[in-house]
């Protein structure tokens, strides 16, 4: 019975191949688009759920608020580890890791950089699953100045050598390491990725007992069966227990009457496997992703095949009348309702799994390109794993069913009788009208659809446009950054020199601290008039007398950093949200701040010019205090040019910097390309949005274009009679195409307050953003309708201009 249902199937299929063709191509392409977007969702949901017992890990992080500035700090203070672990019994173990940034590596006479190490404690490997090829993971870490590194880097630096018990000069001081491990390369789904990992014991620092220094990434392995926000409960007692003491010591308070002041300061847990997706904290140790953009794309990816599916239904139901003689003679032979919905829901699976055989070419076809857009790295290969298979046949099974379900139940309905006589509608009667408003509300349902993705797009367009073109408070174009400048040293300076010898060089600064993309942090708290009771957390930059001119920035009082002055170590520069926050909008210039290091000594500086504020982070944030300090240069070289032959110019640098040191590495990039890395998630989600909306359309107007190309064929002789009556073929297309046009018209109006209330969701992220313009859903709307009216008018003139004599001879 089954392989005479699919036998009749595949007759029927090409039968009406234009049908087939066009059902076959759109859902071919849902399937794919869906296809393409679940691996992407399943490529970020699936980030640290590797290790084994990542169920049971969580990492330990700072979150405050100090008179209104607020700290959200992925890592915590060198004692935390050992404090939570004697404290709590929950604790199975608890281990750090500090970065050391990409330091330079030498092996012989040849010299390394650029793969990112980190000190980690002894038992890392006992805690996160992280294979080790050569070497015993207990006791790889346990001593003094050794070392593990990943199996890419060993073949790198050893070329097919043992690297165990070789020895690596690592960082400037070139510190000697034994290799005691290699491990094989972190996942690239991991929150963290390093390829050195040396012993925390080999790290002074990391003994410090002081609960007012960070930087050092914790994580807890809790015991089986442990619920994290239990734990977390009692973790208040422990700022009072561990920071308070040196808390009164710093400042000469109680904790007490520091949260009284309205101060917050805690220590929290987060689930290693929500970091990618859900963390807000800064300091993290790669960019994480975002949970807002992964119910976006799901939502595309099942708007995708849903609309692919209406198709299915949509030309199926149109089509039902070429159908009907047969249901007739089926059942008046004795044919029972669930054979023909067997029937028929046979060729809509057979159809349904001829799409999934072109939409796996074109998945494994496209996946470079969408790879790109998406800024992953999938791969899929279908006979890879077991269940790949099955489950993709089990996909393309549950579409053709879902699908299908509708028009197979509309076909088996209709009453031999009737169908006998001429009068082709099903049981429930009403002459049809319940199929055609069904049909109705689900082109509605794809163009809405179509509607909410262009005015998406069309608002993140404007909102990275809005982005780039920003006032920021600095001037980002024409400006070179050279990050790797601290490995000159001493030449620093000298380099520096020559740069300004170059007739295309305006400025030169040396700073590490960089108003876009990766830069140096440095938290600063500071109080004035001497009362530490109000102080206030803003971020300090050690900067020199050359930074505000070379970045462009204002002063808006004051003056500048100058050697005029001397040394000005006790100077300071305050951004205007800073004055603000110190209730001294007017009058700040020559007052006093004071800061308290963590040993208690108290350094007072005094105020000599206010920056108008600049944005040193993303727009997503609002613009806090933040301070300017004098300090000597280091860390990277920044360079205003003043040509627009840079390629010329950089080949000029290359020479000098190779002169003052030719065995590093000759690193560059540009401002204005740092800023817009920055927002690559949203161009990445503004690129997918376009690329899927425009599908989107493509799908809807395939089924727009079957239904019109039916319901010509329905209305043939109709049309033939009316030119011989007299009609143009502007009255004959504007009859065929005036009930589709108007169902567009409906779903954008249904479409414009939903997708107004999406993208307002969206902005809300931002701290600086569009309005939306009345403008933005006239376009998209227009847009639809243009592509629609195509469409269906294509069909409906070629209808038009048919020769009635034929078609009233037709049968």
């Amino acid at each position: 019975m089954i392989k005479n249902h699919f036998k009749i199937a595949l007759r029927n299929l090409l039968r009406d191949k234009t049908f087939t063709a066009i059902n076959i191509s759109g859902l071919a392409i849902g399937m794919a688009s869906c296809l393409l977007i679940l691996l992407s969702i399943i490529s970020e949901l699936g980030y640290d759920s590797f290790h084994d017992k990542a169920d049971s890990i969580v990492r330990v992080v700072f979150r405050g608020s100090i008179q209104g500035g607020t700290m959200n700090e992925a890592h915590v203070m060198p004692p935390v580890a050992a404090a939570l672990k004697a404290d709590y019994p929950e604790v199975e173990q608890a281990t750090r890791i500090r970065k050391m940034g990409n330091p330079k590596v030498i092996y012989q006479n040849s010299t390394f950089r650029n793969k990112p190490a980190a000190f980690a404690d002894a038992n890392f490997f006992q805690v996160f699953t992280f294979p080790l090829i050569q070497g015993d993971p207990a006791q790889a870490l346990k001593n003094p100045q050794t070392i593990v590194i990943s199996a890419s880097t060993a073949q790198t630096y050893f070329k097919g050598e043992n690297p165990i018990g070789k020895e690596l000069l690592i960082g400037d001081d070139r510190d000697l390491f034994t290799v005691t491990g290699v491990m094989a390369d972190m996942p690239a789904n991991s929150h963290f990725h390093f390829e050195l990992l040396a012993s925390m014991a080999s790290f002074p620092p990391a003994k410090n007992p002081s609960w007012m220094v960070s930087e050092f990434y914790t994580y807890l392995l809790l015991q089986p069966g442990t619920d994290y926000n239990k734990l977390e409960a009692k973790l208040p007692r422990v700022a009072e227990k561990y920071m308070g003491p040196q808390l009164e010591e710093a400042m000469g308070i109680s904790y007490n009457q520091f949260m009284e002041d309205g101060n917050n300061i805690g220590i929290f847990l987060q689930p290693l496997t929500s970091i990618h997706l859900h963390s807000d904290l800064m300091g993290e140790l790669r960019p994480g992703g975002d949970i807002r953009y992964i119910y976006i794309s799901g939502a595309i990816a099942l708007f995708m095949i849903l609309i692919a599916s209406i198709n299915f239904i949509n030309l199926s139901t149109a089509s039902a009348g070429k159908r009907v003689r047969e249901v007739g003679v089926r059942k008046v032979l004795g044919s029972e309702k669930q054979q023909l919905i067997g029937q028929f829901l046979a060729e809509y699976t057979l159809l349904s799994l001829f799409a999934l055989l072109i939409a796996l070419t074109l998945v494994k076809l496209s996946l470079p390109v969408f790879n790109s857009l998406a800024g992953k790295n999938i791969d899929i290969q279908y006979f890879s794993n077991l269940w790949t298979v099955p489950a993709l046949l089990l996909f393309g099974l549950m579409i053709g069913i879902l699908a299908g379900i509708y028009p197979a139940f509309f076909l088996s309905t209709f009453r031999p009788v009737s169908i006998l006589k001429g009068s082709f509608f099903p049981v429930s009667g009403s002459k049809g009208k319940r199929s055609f408003s069904l049909r109705s509300g689900l082109v509605i349902f794809q163009f809405a659809v179509s509607v909410i993705l262009i005015t998406g797009t069309i608002v993140v367009y404007k909102q990275l446009e809005f982005i780039q073109n920003k006032n920021l408070g600095y001037n980002k174009d024409q400006v070179l950054i050279f990050p790797d400048a601290r490995y000159l040293g001493n030449n620093i300076e000298a380099f520096r020199q020559q740069l300004l010898q170059d007739s295309r060089v305006a400025n030169v600064s040396i700073s590490g601290y960089l108003p876009s993309g990766p830069s140096l942090n440095n938290n600063f708290f500071l109080y004035p008039d001497g009362d530490v009771r109000r102080q206030i957390k803003t971020l300090r930059y050690d900067v020199d007398a050359d930074y505000i001119p070379t970045l462009g920035m204002e002063l808006e009082a004051g003056r500048n950093f100058s050697e005029v002055f001397g040394s000005e170590q006790s100077s300071i520069i305050l951004n205007e949200t800073a004055a603000r926050a110190l209730n001294w909008e007017e009058g700040a210039l020559g007052k006093t701040l004071s800061h308290q290091d963590n040993e208690g000594k108290q350094t007072n500086y005094h105020v000599i010019g206010i920056v108008k504020d600049f944005h040193f982070r993303s727009l997503h944030e609002r613009i806090f205090p933040l301070v300017m300090v004098k300090a000597d240069g280091d860390g990277a070289v920044i360079a205003r040019i003043n040509t627009d032959e840079a390629g010329s110019l950089l080949d000029d640098i290359k020479l000098k910097w190779n002169t003052l040191a030719a065995e590093e590495p000759f690193a560059y990039s540009f401002l204005d390309d740092r800023y817009r890395q920055t927002y690559q998630a949203e161009r990445r989600m503004g690129y997918i949005l376009m690329v899927f909306s425009g599908l989107t359309i493509f799908i809807a107007c395939l089924g727009l274009f079957g239904l019109a190309m039916f319901t010509a064929r329905q209305r043939n002789k109709e049309i033939g009679i009316r030119k011989v009556l007299g009609a143009n073929v502007s009255t004959i297309v504007s009859m065929l195409s005036r009930e589709y046009i108007k169902l567009v018209l409906l779903s954008a109006f249904i479409a414009f307050p939903i997708s107004w209330w999406l993208m307002n969701q969206w902005l809300e992220g931002f701290a600086y953003r569009i309005a939306i313009s009345i403008w933005t859903y006239l376009v998209a709307g227009g847009l639809v309708f243009l592509v629609a009216w195509l469409a269906v008018g294509k069909e409906a003139i070629k209808a038009a201009l048919a020769n009635p004599v034929k078609s009233l001879r037709s049968e």
